[in-house]
């Protein structure tokens, strides 16, 4: 039940939340997530969909819990599940199946949301899996969530897989391999490099960040045998930024720094490219992490999996990582209230 006297005494934050590619999991793992009543003592959901699409996967997954559609995100009622119509015509669900036109619905669901950020609508966004071919566009030619992000909002958007144990940050993301060390540049590094360390300081109360920098070549380059670009770009620029400053150390080898344990000593590590970062974040914690996009003047969380087409329609879906991401930005969203209260009024907090 909700705990009535907490709602008289706060506002509880209102959560968007887009759909993600209508073939995949999404849906499903949204609906778990809040089929547990005691979510909503923490948040207002309110799902960008359409309502009679959201009854079918109820239906479909035997679930047990009650939403009501509402005309706009303003009209969304605490202790309630609200779904707001992103569309009209009520889609065919092919589960498992990749198609344009399951991408066209997704899209639409995250333009309202995000529509619904811009007018201060909603506090915060969770976003559901979207597959990246899909979503492929005239109007809408991105190669995942926080470049779209980043353009609709300004800012410097960067991928930083969080979880309990670990922080990973990237320097590129959707980059593919060949193109990953003419993208690294100085301004690139020291860019990531705040970003990152802004967010712990203001996202996860860090005062003193200290952030590992991996190399981008195996053995950082082994003094240029197996490449140049570890001691040419990114050792000068960390010894630029630690003459004023010594909080970011590296570059290590990245092959032993998590095999090592090494990660455990620093608040975050930034890795030069997709693969490097997320395979030893999802071996260490998959299914409990959550993909956070650091440097916006809002919070978005996703899970830190994908649409999962092999499992959709089975109801076998985890909704653990769904439910990581709702707490993971609700947290975030209570530290930033700190910590604009602390730097506006810094003798009101100690």
């Amino acid at each position: 039940m909700v705990n009535k006297t907490a709602k008289s005494q706060h506002k509880l934050p209102k959560v968007g939340i887009s759909i993600g590619d209508i073939n995949g999991i999404g849906s499903e793992i949204i609906l778990k997530t809040f089929e547990d009543e005691r979510m909503l003592e923490f948040c207002t959901p309110i799902i960008f969909a359409h309502s009679k699409m959201l009854s079918f996967l109820k239906r479909h997954f035997k679930l047990n819990l009650r939403f009501q559609g509402v005309n706009s995100p303003e009209k969304a009622v605490e202790g309630k599940i609200n779904v707001v119509n992103a569309w009209k015509n009520n889609p065919k669900i092919e589960f498992g199946q990749e198609h344009k036109a399951a991408g066209a619905f997704s899209i639409k669901s995250l333009r309202a949301a995000v529509d619904a950020v811009k007018n201060n609508q909603v506090d915060v966004l969770v976003t559901a899996p979207i597959h990246k071919n899909n979503i492929q566009a005239d109007d809408f030619n991105f190669p995942g969530h926080t470049d779209f992000l980043e353009q609709e909002f300004g800012g410097k958007a960067l991928m930083f897989m969080v979880s309990e144990s670990i922080k990973v940050g990237l320097l590129t993301d959707h980059v593919p391999i060949k193109d990953i060390s003419k993208h690294i540049t100085p301004e690139r590094i020291k860019q990531k490099i705040q970003t990152v360390k802004q967010s712990l300081k203001q996202d996860y109360q860090i005062d003193v960040p200290k952030i590992a920098v991996l190399g981008i070549n195996p053995h950082t380059g082994d003094n240029g045998v197996i490449g140049k670009e570890d001691d040419e770009v990114i050792k000068p620029t960390l010894a630029e930024i630690n003459k004023t400053e010594h909080y970011v150390f590296g570059p290590y080898a990245a092959d032993s720094f998590f095999g090592s344990k090494n990660y455990k000593n620093f608040d975050a590590i930034i890795a030069a490219y997709h693969d490097q970062g997320l395979i030893p974040f999802k071996t260490l914690s998959f299914g409990e992490g959550v993909n956070f996009t650091a440097g916006l003047n809002f919070i978005r969380t996703s899970p830190d999996h994908g649409t999962g087409f092999d499992i959709a329609g089975k109801n076998e879906a985890n909704p653990s990582s769904f439910t990581k991401a709702v707490f993971e930005a609700l947290r975030i969203y209570k530290n930033r209230e700190e910590y604009k209260l602390l730097i506006e009024n810094p003798l009101k907090i100690k």
